[in-house]
């Protein structure tokens, strides 16, 4: 490890602030900084708000930062015009740019910077095929590697379920295309959920969601999936997440391809773009997956070997139907962990983050 004085200075222009880091600020930059130090490099903060903002007014002086001897900035999915600006008066005075982004496609922002990094392969392929040398992949870190799942050595039936978490960054009332689960499935779903203990706000949501809904179908399945024993809404908390999948014995990963609902600007729709995280999570705690086949899922998940895809209903059914037995669950969960424990890393990412920096410098 290089003494603090001689590392390379790299300062971060991020979504959120360290007080109340959203995910994508925690894992793309907060979670690497210790990392990043081990590389050579002395990251710090120079713009942190206490509200997460995707297309701030920046006020920062490009001088300033250049005068101080930062020589790398970047930017954790801060975009628009000011971010822009700052981003050209940066390399014009020699500082190296940046641009972390982990689910938007912003081709101006990349022609900005000196380099872009994405999540995913699939997300670098929708830019332009002129900014294509630009662009950098640097796959997100498992956050805790350390945790892994209790396995229950049992044959799930009605009276002893097989437990399936889902973790969602949403507030969802049912379970996407499995709908209501079978009598020998249990579902948590960790979202953001108010506490189990605010059952007012709780019925409120649930009404909301009724009211939000179009057609009696769409209502009377909502309802059902609501008023279901089988299907468990857990409030997310940093602990909380890792209790569940501790206590589960698989991670589901269903989405909707039906959506078409797109984040204004952005190619396609929503689903198309997501990161890899939520499978990674699952599958770094020893959990055998099931999961919809979305692009940067067909990334990591081997089908039949570290985890399972399912389309329809059916399809999601006999998936789970294989993993009530415990030697299928523990032969594809072991799988799991180990295809992804060393690539996902957090060192992984920093590495390639590090590989990337010093690319940049190489070539200033």
């Amino acid at each position: 490890m290089s003494s603090p004085a001689n590392r390379v200075r790299v300062g971060f222009v991020l979504l959120s602030g360290p007080m109340r880091p959203i995910p994508s600020t925690r894992i793309a930059a907060l979670n690497v900084f210790p990392w990043l130090e081990q590389a050579g490099y002395a990251p710090e903060l120079l713009h942190a708000p206490e509200v997460a903002t995707e297309t701030p007014e920046l006020t920062l002086s490009a001088r300033r930062i250049a005068e101080s001897g930062v020589r790398i900035v970047v930017f954790q999915k801060v975009h628009g015009a000011s971010a822009e600006r700052l981003a050209r008066e940066l390399e014009s005075l020699g500082v190296r740019t940046v641009f972390l982004v982990c689910d938007l496609v912003e081709p101006a922002m990349c022609e900005a910077t000196s380099a872009t990094a994405t999540v995913t392969e699939f997300l670098r392929s929708l830019y332009p095929a002129a900014l294509q040398s630009r662009i950098h992949v640097v796959h997100d870190g498992i956050e805790r590697l350390e945790v892994v799942a209790t396995p229950r050595d049992h044959r799930a039936d009605a009276r002893e379920p097989l437990r399936a978490v889902l973790v969602t960054s949403s507030e969802l009332f049912e379970v996407p295309v499995l709908g209501v689960p079978p009598p020998w499935l249990q579902v948590t779903i960790v979202g953001q959920y108010p506490d189990a203990r605010e059952t007012a706000q709780r019925l409120r949501r649930t009404w909301w969601a009724l009211q939000r809904s179009v057609g009696w179908r769409a209502r009377q399945a909502l309802l059902r999936a609501a008023l279901s024993p089988r299907i468990r809404r857990v409030r997310w908390t940093a602990d909380g997440v890792y209790d569940e999948l501790r206590r589960a014995d698989v991670g589901i990963v269903p989405v909707d391809t039906r959506s078409t609902v797109r984040i204004p600007g952005q190619p396609v729709p929503i689903w198309q773009i997501k990161s890899e995280n939520r499978l990674t999570l699952k599958m770094a705690a020893g959990l055998p997956v099931v999961a919809t086949p979305i692009p940067s899922y067909r990334e990591v998940l081997r089908s039949g070997e570290n985890g399972f895809f399912a389309e329809t209903a059916t399809q999601w059914l006999e998936a789970l139907q294989r993993l009530r037995d415990p030697a299928e669950r523990r032969r594809v969960g072991a799988a799991a962990r180990a295809s992804v424990q060393t690539r996902y890393s957090q060192q992984a990412q920093a590495s390639a983050l590090a590989a990337l920096f010093s690319k940049l410098l190489a070539s200033r």
